[in-house]
Formats: C-alpha cells, sequence, structure tokens
C-alpha cells in the first residue's frame, strides 16, 4: 500500500487523527503511570521525533514514537534494567536539564489492528532510524516488548530473548527479528521496564479475571504473571523488555 510518512513537527494536522488510531494493546497496559505522565507530552515538547503515516486517503495508520537522550550522561553509561519507563524519565529530565542528546530511543511503534501483517511496522521502524540518522543521531536503542512472548508468560525473559531459529539464526521471536533484519543487535534484557501496580478491583475490571487469590495470575497480553496480593488487596505486573541497539553509521 501507499504510505506516506512525516513526522509531527512536519504535520501537526495529525496529531489528533493520531491519538485517534484503534491499537491492540490490552487495557492494564495503559496504565503504567510513568507511560501515563509522559507518554501524551512527546508529542508535545519532542515532534520531530514522533512518526506518523498515513495511507492514499490520510487516513492515519500507523505511528512510531522516539525520545533522544544522553546515554553518556554521569551515572548512566549502560542501557537500563529499567529499560522504558526510565528512559522515558531520562529523556524529559535531560531536557529540563539542558543535556545535549546523543542517543534516541524508540519508544513506541504501533499499526491500526486492521492492517497489521502487511509489513508496516518494519517500514516504520526504518523510517524511525533514517529519521534519528537525519537529525544527527549515530545509534537508536529500544526497549522491545516481544510480541510473541506472551504465548510463554511463564519462559524466562533471559532465554527467550536470546532463542533463535536453527533454520536461519534469526531471533525466534517475531518483533526482535524484524529489528534484526533491520540491522539491530540484541544488547540485554530489561527485567523491569514497566510496574503496573493497582488494586485488584481495578485489574478485575481490566481482565475480567477473578483476582481473588495470592499468587501468579496468567493474564491474557502480560509477558509474565501478574502476582496476586489478594489478602491484601493489590496487584503487580512487572514487564521484561528486552534492549535492541541500532547502529546509524
Amino acid at each position: 500500500m501507499e504510505l506516506k510518512i512525516a513526522s509531527l513537527a512536519r504535520r501537526p494536522d495529525l496529531e489528533g487523527p493520531m491519538w485517534n488510531m484503534a491499537d491492540s494493546w490490552p487495557e492494564f497496559m495503559r496504565h503504567d503511570p510513568i507511560g501515563w505522565a509522559h507518554v501524551g507530552r512527546i508529542a508535545a515538547q519532542f515532534p520531530e521525533y514522533v512518526l506518523v503515516a498515513t495511507d492514499e486517503r490520510e487516513r492515519v495508520v500507523a505511528k512510531a514514537f522516539s525520545v533522544p537522550f544522553r546515554l553518556a550522561a554521569e551515572g548512566r553509561g549502560e542501557l537500563p534494567a529499567t529499560g522504558w519507563d526510565q528512559v522515558l524519565l531520562w529523556a524529559f529530565s535531560d531536557r529540563r536539564a539542558g543535556r545535549i542528546p546523543d542517543t534516541v530511543s524508540a519508544i513506541e511503534i504501533a499499526v491500526d489492528p486492521a492492517l497489521q501483517g502487511r509489513g508496516l511496522s518494519a517500514r516504520m521502524l526504518a523510517a524511525l532510524r533514517d529519521n534519528a540518522r537525519e537529525l544527527g543521531f549515530r545509534e537508536v536503542v529500544a526497549p522491545l516488548r516481544p510480541s510473541g512472548k506472551h504465548h510463554e508468560p511463564h519462559a524466562p525473559v533471559h532465554e527467550y530473548a536470546y532463542r533463535t531459529r536453527e533454520a536461519d539464526g534469526l531471533p525466534h521471536d517475531p518483533w526482535l527479528r524484524v529489528h534484526v533484519r533491520a540491522g539491530g543487535v540484541v544488547d540485554s534484557v530489561a527485567p523491569a521496564s514497566m510496574t503496573i501496580a493497582h488494586s485488584v478491583e481495578r485489574w478485575r475490571e481490566w481482565t475480567g479475571l477473578p483476582f481473588d487469590t495470592d499468587g501468579p495470575v496468567e493474564v491474557p497480553g502480560a509477558l509474565t504473571p501478574v502476582e496476586c496480593h489478594a489478602s491484601r488487596g493489590y496487584a503487580v505486573y512487572v514487564e521484561p523488555n528486552v534492549w535492541v541497539r541500532h547502529s546509524l553509521v
């Protein structure tokens, strides 16, 4: 399909349609407090790092969010174990402090569910890489959410992240495979990339599950079981991601 990709800095008129685009995120994923506080600010403060794809009818069909940050800042240097949440905090704290960024992190690549399976995510990843290069960066990193991990919630993420196919040596996970084919390299695991903690009542609303017994609960769409503390009235989900590095030189 014909696809036009532009940054929000160039097409600010697409911001409203972008937010209205359908997606396939599980409901509980919308309630990470750091994401809730920061993702909406990316469009306002980093519009040149937000890409929006439209089809022939000017309908928004995909989006890619990224943020700049300074990996070489004092006390950093390595990609954080707290992944997605941490890189968002770094990006906005660096902006406030006036630190010059040296790296771009992908935050989200999403495709309209009706158009998934047509290679749009790979095209958006390529566009995100090209955009970072045009902005003068030498590296893109991504705290990647493995798309197949929710089928194996009990599999250790440190094993899953490095699992490969015998036929071609590419990653077992489909989304990791897209990144590696694009030139990315699996760097490390972020075991606590996102943390969502709330009352069992709210988890029941989000999932339709009882959450009435202490212990792990398998939730559709979750990469690991949610730890339920029903006797104390709350449950906690800690999502692991996989850091992938993309050299742009």
